[in-house]
């Protein structure tokens, strides 16, 4: 049974997925609405009456965008101007043909697409449509793109990419955007594996996963305790392309689901503006479903492969819940945020703990070689789609 069905079968709740970003098939702007199953899936026009984003800025941190896209016009904020080189850098993490522009559009449409056509009711429509964009077009430096962010305005910070090893800075700056108040909001990876990535692996970011419309998790997340919550990541209708009217109607991966949890963490800041990001992610722990079939397993959550559930941003905004302690029931960083020690290039809370490094072939026993060259021979045969994932997580 659809998720989209059983969720409007009981309050209107819905599920989000996560995106890496593979993509397929063009399409006109009135099939893309259509099949912009998420929506449904979430009751957005109900949730549009309580909160749209509206006073929220978002951050996204990627390879750039097409600020000009007809779903997107007047969406975007002044973003930062580090030269040419940052784009020149980004795109090579790109396959032939693909636009520096495509991923970071893509996004900006899910968080905050607008439409267009008859009251915005062709082409993509974000789940807070009235926040918004603080297009951030650095990702290899993730700690200075972090820190501009919040020094910036940002309210919500989207990472929709991964890195195998964080830069000296990015987990500190992750600590950074929380004690300003600013929730940060990460993708785990599409590689299939146990392997841990960063920013979602840093203490305090919200790690996402894709899921698709009947509850399953997708295949290619990297299941692991870095998984806090699932989303719309399963053919995912996206604004990008070649030009400012172009689609994509499948796109896949954890970077659309960490879109989707940026969305909804908008809509609960628009709402509860005084919630501590700890208290944001409460919300939404407290709020996360499974389809049945997962809720028959009897699941311990938060689970490496389900996390704590799929978002379900209706009860996340209309169920009466204790504000509870300012960390909120996800791993945190600990202490208090130093900027001299940042200055300096070091990360004064490593990312350990609950969120700890992992080793690619933790729990592999020494003797069991065989299989570690199985899952030698998995990485390297992935070593491109990996690298591609340093910009699109």
């Amino acid at each position: 049974m659809r998720v989209t069905r059983t969720l409007r079968a009981t309050v209107g709740a819905a599920l989000t997925g996560a995106l890496l970003l593979a993509s397929g098939g063009t399409a006109s702007a009135d099939q893309v609405r259509k099949g912009q199953w998420p929506l449904e899936a979430f009751g957005a026009q109900q949730l549009w009456k309580e909160a749209t984003g509206k006073g929220v800025t978002v951050a996204v941190l990627d390879s750039g965008f097409r600020t000009t896209h007809q779903d997107l016009k007047g969406q975007f904020l002044s973003g930062p101007d580090w030269g040419k080189a940052t784009q020149e850098e980004n795109a090579k993490t790109l396959e032939p043909n693909e636009d520096v522009r495509d991923h970071g559009t893509a996004m900006a449409g899910i968080i905050a697409g607008h439409g267009h056509g008859p009251a915005g009711s062709e082409g993509v429509k974000g789940l807070a449509p009235e926040a918004k964009i603080l297009p951030v077009p650095e990702f290899k430096n993730s700690g200075q793109a972090t820190r501009w962010a919040v020094e910036h305005g940002a309210d919500v910070i989207n990472m929709s990419y991964i890195e195998s090893v964080p830069g000296a800075d990015d987990c500190a700056a992750i600590h950074y955007a929380l004690e300003k108040g600013v929730v940060v909001v990460a993708g785990v990876g599409n590689d299939g594996l146990p392997k841990k990535n960063y920013p979602a692996a840093c203490p305090g970011a919200i790690g996402v996963g894709s899921v698709d419309e009947y509850g399953k998790p997708d295949d290619a997340n990297n299941a692991n305790s870095t998984l806090d919550l699932l989303a719309p990541g399963v053919k995912v209708p996206v604004a990008m392309g070649k030009s400012d009217s172009a689609y994509q109607t499948e796109a896949n991966g954890s970077s659309a689901a960490t879109a989707y949890v940026s969305a909804a963490a908008a809509l609960l800041k628009q709402k509860f503006p005084d919630l501590t990001p700890g208290q944001i992610a409460n919300r939404l722990v407290k709020t996360a479903g499974l389809a049945q079939a997962e809720k028959a397993k009897h699941l311990k959550l938060p689970d490496t492969h389900y996390g704590y559930g799929f978002i379900q941003p209706g009860p996340a905004l209309r169920r009466d819940i204790a504000a509870g302690p300012a960390q909120g029931p996800l791993p945190m960083p600990k202490g208090k945020y130093s900027e001299a020690s940042a200055d300096k290039g070091s990360d004064p809370n490593p990312p350990m703990g609950g969120k700890e490094k992992l080793a690619l072939f933790g729990g592999i026993g020494l003797g069991v070689l065989v299989v570690a060259g199985i899952v030698i021979g998995i990485v390297v045969s992935v070593r491109r789609r990996n690298a591609r994932n340093q910009a699109w997580g």
